[in-house]
């Protein structure tokens, strides 16, 4: 029972110390007037208003617009063409499915329950 209460104690202990750390350092932080707010640290400086940039900027920017909408506009004939090839062949297929249709009720092919074509013999 004695060691069981030397553990129980060691843990309560080193928990409290820990907290105590936890606290006395989130503490500082937030009563430090030294540090650097979030906003004002270091990093890129990103320019967001467009008043303030420069023509050079301004000129790549609207490079970087004028290439998009030029991908886009790419993407867009893609999309375009690859909808119209679909289209084909869903009516491709639903040629086939007809004709297959067809032989089958003039008794040219049967068709199997698990999807099979057979021909039947003389």
């Amino acid at each position: 029972m004695k060691k069981h209460a030397t553990a129980l104690f060691a843990a309560f202990l080193i928990t409290t110390i820990v907290g105590l750390g936890m606290f006395v350092i989130g503490g500082n932080a937030a009563i430090n007037k030294d540090g650097a707010p979030v906003l004002n640290s270091p990093g890129d400086k990103v320019n967001t208003d467009p008043t303030s940039a420069s023509p050079t900027q301004l000129e790549q920017y609207q490079n970087l617009v004028a290439q998009y909408q030029q991908r886009e506009q790419q993407y867009q004939s893609e999309l375009s063409n690859a909808q119209n090839q679909l289209d084909q062949a869903a009516a491709t297929i639903q040629q086939y499915q007809r004709l297959l249709q067809f032989l089958a009720e003039r008794g040219v092919i049967q068709v199997g329950q698990d999807g099979r074509i057979f021909v039947p013999g003389n």
